[in-house]
């Protein structure tokens, strides 16, 4: 397989600069949405997969395909269907007879050997197969027939959702769904981004994008991420938000999450948090992580991480309403 990419490091200046040239090139293909741009940017710094949700036709495979042209990487599509199998994913073994009449099996390696994988429509594939991700997303790599294959660095699934009411849809199991660091949420354009679209697409001169970023400068502004410092009430914070997603724990008994969930998240979603908080802080032009961050970053890391009970789901409670609730009653530490 490929050789990873290897990472040379940078300072925050040349972070910042290198983000806000990535978020200028997506912005000539992508109207508005600058809240989804800048949250599946955070995903890939942080190294982490990212899952979009929106009804068809919202620009979803449109930003990862403009992503993957602006960050030079290699990048694949895979079309998730219901008749789309595991090996039509991570690949298979073919057997192969030679000059001299012996047969050896070969290994044929799947659209999952890619440094950007768009898993598209991803819930319309059976569990079975969506499950065929799970370990390239965790330990980025592949195993069949009981070899294990390693996955070139760096290494993105950015998959793309409809929302689980339309018809066709199978939900994502909760273990895969703890792999992404974040879900975000593509919302429907306001009229005057109607517009605009409407005049970028329908014109005879599509939009254009240069790359201005490659996977080595990714994997240092990821590394650069990693070691921006985490005050320790800040980290107590953190654990408190994600404690106070469990209802056991929840310490107030009118609480959203006391009356609508029934599990909370996982520790997963804290490392989302710490994550996305650092790369958030960067992008700010900071080198170390504040309250605003954490907050800023809390509904992408934890949306998909609360699962509902009955009742909530009966009353269309949004896992969004509940992170709000926990945002306004979770104490911010004095002086944050």
């Amino acid at each position: 397989m490929d050789e990873d990419i290897r990472a040379e490091a940078i300072g925050v200046e040349e972070f910042h600069q290198t983000a806000q040239a990535i978020l200028a090139e997506v912005g000539k293909v992508i109207v508005g949405q600058q809240a989804v741009v800048q949250q599946v940017l955070i995903c890939l710094i942080a190294g982490g997969h990212a899952l979009l949700e929106g009804v068809p036709g919202l620009g979803k495979t449109m930003l990862v395909r403009t992503l993957a042209e602006v960050l030079d990487l290699k990048f694949s599509r895979i079309q998730f269907t219901p008749d789309l199998m595991p090996a039509d994913i991570i690949g298979t073994n073919i057997m192969e007879e030679g000059e001299d009449g012996r047969r050896t099996f070969r290994f044929e390696a799947g659209p999952v050997f890619a440094n950007l994988v768009l898993a598209d429509e991803i819930n319309r594939a059976t569990p079975k197969t969506q499950s065929a991700l799970l370990e390239a997303m965790q330990e980025k790599t592949v195993t069949v027939a009981n070899t294990r294959y390693a996955l070139a660095l760096p290494f993105f699934v950015l998959a793309t959702q409809n929302p689980i009411e339309m018809e066709g849809t199978y939900p994502l199991p909760e273990a895969q769904l703890d792999r992404f660091l974040f879900k975000v949420d593509v919302l429907f354009p306001s009229t005057e981004e109607l517009v605009e679209i409407m005049g970028r697409t329908t014109g005879a001169a599509l939009p254009q994008v240069t790359r201005v970023a490659d996977g080595p400068r990714i994997l240092a502004m990821g590394e650069l991420a990693r070691q921006v410092p985490v005050a320790s009430h800040v980290n107590q914070y953190i654990a408190r938000l994600i404690t106070a997603t469990h209802p056991l724990y929840a310490e107030w008994p009118d609480s959203l999450v006391r009356r609508y969930v029934r599990y909370g998240a996982s520790p997963r979603g804290a490392q989302a948090l710490v994550l996305g908080a650092k790369v958030h802080a960067l992008l700010s032009g900071r080198y170390n992580v504040a309250f605003e961050d954490v907050r800023a970053v809390a509904h992408a890391a934890l949306r998909h991480r609360l699962l509902l009970n009955f009742e909530g789901l009966a009353e269309g409670i949004r896992t969004d309403d509940v992170i709000d609730d926990l945002l306004e009653r979770v104490p911010v530490p004095a002086g944050g």
